[in-house]
C-alpha cells in the first residue's frame, strides 16, 4: 500500500484531521534589543477535539472538575426551586 496525496483537501478536511488526530505547537521566542535578550517566551500548545484530548489523558483532571462543577450547580438549582414551592403551598 503506497501513501497517496490528495490535492483537493478543504479547510473542513484539515480541521477534521486536526481535531481527530491533534496538533502540538512548540515554540521558543526570544526578543533581543541591541544584541541583549530582553524577553523569552516558551509556548507549548495542544489543539485537538475533546474526545482526542481525553483519549490521550490530556485535560482529564479539567474534564472531571468541570463535570463536578456542573453537577454541583445542577443540585443547587434543584434545591433552590424546592423551598419556593414549599412557601407557595404554606401561603395558600
Amino acid at each position: 500500500m503506497n501513501p497517496t496525496r490528495e490535492s483537493h483537501a478543504t479547510l473542513v478536511d484539515l480541521l477534521d484531521r486536526v481535531l481527530d488526530k491533534g496538533l502540538v505547537l512548540d515554540a521558543d521566542l526570544i526578543i533581543h534589543v541591541a544584541g541583549i535578550p530582553l524577553l523569552g517566551v516558551k509556548l507549548r500548545a495542544a489543539l485537538a477535539g475533546m474526545e482526542t484530548m481525553l483519549k490521550y489523558g490530556i485535560w482529564k483532571d479539567w474534564d472531571e472538575a468541570q463535570r463536578a462543577i456542573a453537577t454541583k450547580e445542577y443540585r443547587q438549582k434543584k434545591t433552590a426551586v424546592a423551598p419556593e414551592s414549599r412557601v407557595a403551598t404554606l401561603c395558600h
